[in-house]
């Protein structure tokens, strides 16, 4: 006979849920670097003893509140791959201008050069981002829209990257023409 599932205590789920926003604001305003137990703890009113009962280090804790950041599209399926990009790039650049996740990312990659947990946990985090590039790409080879040589990590860079730089570098709009202009440069 199975044991019946613990039932969940709401206490303990709104310390979780209060721990968690308080991590996001922080790691939003100084970064996972100046993540701080104590402030988090001061802020949300939660005790330090009852955050590293669900978090055993700080470590823990920045994995779990930046596993939970974003969402993953479902992969489009329009039947064709132009159209399927145009409309990843513009969900990617969507959250890139207005998700929380944006602002804290770059703290993320600073933070995996020097912490291994950190840098699987963000590898983790890359790979569900561009799971939806790896199925259109696939789906498009498959359709004969893509040239089987064409290297699907290599496209998905070509994409995305132009995004990402115009997000944190040049802080430039990232628009439909340039979602246009970006997919028919690099799908002949």
């Amino acid at each position: 006979m199975a044991e019946p599932e613990p039932v969940s205590d709401k206490r303990v789920e709104r310390s979780k849920a209060k721990v968690l926003a308080e991590t996001y604001r922080q790691m939003a305003q100084v970064g996972l670097g100046g993540l701080s137990i104590d402030e988090v703890s001061r802020v949300s009113g939660v005790s330090k003893t009852t955050i590293y009962r669900h978090w055993p280090s700080r470590s823990a804790l920045l994995i779990d509140a930046c596993s939970r950041l974003g969402g993953t599209p479902e992969a489009p399926d329009s039947g064709s791959l132009k159209e399927d990009l145009r409309k990843l790039l513009s969900y990617l650049a969507d959250q890139l201008e207005t998700a929380n996740w944006s602002s804290v990312y770059p703290s993320v990659l600073d933070t995996a050069e020097r912490d291994p947990e950190i840098s699987a946990m963000q590898q983790s985090l890359h790979q569900s981002f561009m799971a939806p590039f790896v199925t259109v790409l696939a789906r498009a080879t498959r359709r004969n829209e893509l040239p089987s040589d064409r290297p699907h990590d290599a496209l998905i860079a070509m994409f995305v990257g132009p995004l990402f730089f115009r997000r944190w570098f040049s802080k430039e709009r990232i628009d439909e023409a340039f979602i246009d202009t970006l997919v028919s440069a690099i799908i002949t």
